[in-house]
């Protein structure tokens, strides 16, 4: 009875199970989407191959191509500690210099000589940072002017020592003071 109830009745529908024509055609449309999108990514991310020079380029454009320089050898740095104090300046003007120097090579030996040979290069330095003009220090072509000269007589001790001064590359003042 509870069954010709349910069949009478406008507002229950059988259990019949659907068939939906649509499912087929979004699963086929999902397919392709992610078999375009593996082509695409593949064809993005792919290995580019090496581009080889023509047959009638000849030796030049292959020599062109690989890499002239030989890798430098790192910067080694040898801080003259302590810092250099000295009083300059004309008559009457008492002024005082502070400046830390740092030499810059690529080669220990050289370093080690200039380490070996401190006292005269400290010497040659006080002689030149108390000859200053302060007029010329406060310019920053004037530090450059005395930082060029600094290597100058860097390497002159070094090569009155017989030591190869030219590998002394660079000076650096990594403090500078005028009071």
């Amino acid at each position: 009875m509870a069954e010709a109830a349910k069949k009478d009745s406008p507002n229950v529908k059988p259990l019949r199970p659907k068939k939906d024509g649509m499912l087929p055609v979004v699963l086929i449309i999902v397919g392709l989407l992610t078999v375009a999108g593996s082509v695409g990514a593949w064809l993005a991310f792919k290995p580019k191959p090496a581009r080889v020079p023509a047959a009638g380029a000849g030796v030049a454009a292959v020599a062109a191509s690989q890499p002239t320089a030989a890798p430098r050898a790192a910067p080694i740095y040898y801080k003259l500690d302590p810092a250099f104090v000295v009083n300059f300046g004309g008559e009457g003007s008492a002024r005082y210099l502070q400046v830390t120097v740092e030499a810059m090579s690529r080669d220990a030996a050289a370093l080690d000589a200039l380490k070996n040979n401190e006292p005269a290069v400290r010497n040659d330095l006080v002689l030149l940072f108390s000859s200053q003009d302060s007029a010329t220090l406060l310019s920053a072509a004037g530090k450059e002017k005395l930082r060029a000269a600094t290597l100058d007589a860097i390497r002159k001790v070094l090569a009155d020592e017989g030591v190869h001064g030219e590998k002394i590359e660079a000076v650096y003042f990594t403090s500078f003071v005028i009071q």
